[in-house]
């Protein structure tokens, strides 16, 4: 972390409940602490710039004055060509996603950089609908590089500006290493944003066919099918019923998570049958879109946020050891607590967020007592009275991970939100937790 300057230092000073305005749902102080860390990081780099590039990723999309500072931040790298650095990428796409009106200038300097600025750059791209961007993306769509020629070509899509004949001239041209660098970077923060023109899905398909890893796989047929494309829902029916028998459970997991996908763009479609293969570690690692020597455990919480009962057994496996020493067994026991009835799970939580031995469990701890309370039976609002009340006390933090918590825990609260959305959704977690700036 940035050495702290007189502006952060005074934070310590901060009032327990800090005010928010309302046109802004990040407080005073909070935008301070970030806008500080942001200037000593383009200052000099920070020996762990991933904490601060996730947290800014998560919280500049609540804060039109964070957005601000974090423009003027990716106005310098751009004129240096840091487009390396994991500040850029979560900068570039923080504000492209938001609509930041500095977004297209940014854009068309980066793009004619070499290699474009890099796949962060091309994805940000995706988003933003200016039209100067037009000649500048259609020329670098016919470069001799295959895998930026595609990324290019995909934003032109995207853009709907192309029909996406091209983009599937270029997929059997994409190499292995390139098409892992594209599904993380390029493909996956598509899946979490508006359904893109169905034209995508030819290309798709012909990267489906050449990817061994399902969990890859997998990403590459969200998109798709979000777009309106069945082809690879159809693919994974068959495969479930058909397949060989060691993959079936697998492939199973696949249809049940494709037949969400397609019916969260078309809610009239009838309901989702919730799956009852039961997910090991395994298993879920294979549906990752990480390396599956990582471990992670995303697709487990993509089940328990379905409030699938299969996952269950694997859930409380997880927090068998009290008190709660990692991230995975904190949000486990907050599924547990909100949906299976384990409300003594909560006190676990309150005592991981008092008494953690790593400061960056303490925000996260906060955050998934607040989702604990919204239970199907109804919010417990005692339960998140006290989270609130926990997360003002982490303003002051020096762990900037615990600060992003504790401001998007106060920023639910400002909204007055669906009781049951949460705020230790599997994106905020993999940015603030975990460092993937995707």
């Amino acid at each position: 972390m940035a050495t702290q300057t007189s502006k952060a230092k005074g934070l310590e000073a901060t009032p327990k409940k800090p005010s928010v305005a309302r046109a802004d749902l990040v407080d005073k102080a909070t935008r301070a602490r970030f806008a500080s860390e942001l200037d000593a990081a383009i200052k000099r780099k920070p020996t762990n710039e991933t904490k601060l590039a996730g947290a800014i990723r998560a919280v500049a999309r609540l804060s039109p004055a964070l957005r601000a500072s974090v423009g003027e931040a990716t106005a310098t790298m751009v004129k240096r060509g840091s487009f390396s650095r994991e500040l850029y990428g979560a900068s570039i796409r923080t504000l492209a996603e938001a609509d930041d009106r500095t977004v297209p200038a940014l854009l068309k300097a980066a793009l004619g950089a070499d290699e474009a600025g890099g796949n962060a750059t091309l994805s940000a791209a995706s988003f933003c609908k200016d039209p100067s961007l037009a000649p500048i993306l259609a020329k670098l769509a016919a470069s001799r590089q295959s895998h930026l020629a595609f990324g290019a070509e995909t934003a032109r899509v995207c853009r709907r500006e192309s029909n996406g004949a091209h983009l599937t001239q270029l997929a059997p041209m994409i190499k292995e290493s390139h098409r892992i660098s594209l599904c993380v970077e390029l493909f996956v923060p598509l899946v979490r944003g508006a359904p893109v023109p169905v034209h995508v899905g030819p290309a798709l398909s012909v990267l489906r066919g050449a990817e061994r890893h399902l969990g890859r796989w997998l990403v590459m047929a969200d998109v798709a099918v979000k777009a309106g494309d069945r082809g690879p829902l159809d693919e994974a029916v068959s495969k479930a019923q058909l397949g060989p028998s060691s993959s079936r459970s697998a492939w199973s997991l696949v249809a049940w998570s494709l037949s969400e996908t397609a019916r969260e763009v078309a809610p009239q479609a009838p309901a989702v049958v919730s799956p009852t293969t039961r997910p090991t570690v395994e298993l879920v690692a294979r549906l990752s879109d990480r390396p599956s020597a990582d471990r992670d455990t995303t697709f487990l919480f993509r089940m328990a946020r379905a409030r699938a009962a299969s996952c269950k057994p694997m859930l409380e496996a997880l927090v068998k050891a009290v008190p709660l020493a990692d991230e995975v067994s904190v949000r486990a026991a907050s599924f547990l607590a909100r949906d299976h009835g384990r409300s003594e799970l909560r006190e676990a939580l309150v005592d991981c967020a008092m008494n953690a031995k790593r400061d960056e469990l303490r925000g996260l701890a906060v955050a998934a007592l607040w989702d604990s309370a919204g239970s199907p039976g109804g919010v417990a609002p005692g339960v998140r009275a006290r989270a609130r009340d926990m997360a003002d006390e982490l303003v002051a933090s020096r762990c900037l991970s615990s600060v992003a918590w504790s401001a998007l825990v106060r920023a639910a609260h400002a909204r007055e939100s669906d009781p049951d959305a949460l705020v230790v959704a599997e994106t905020p977690f993999r940015w603030i937790q975990w460092g993937w700036l995707e």
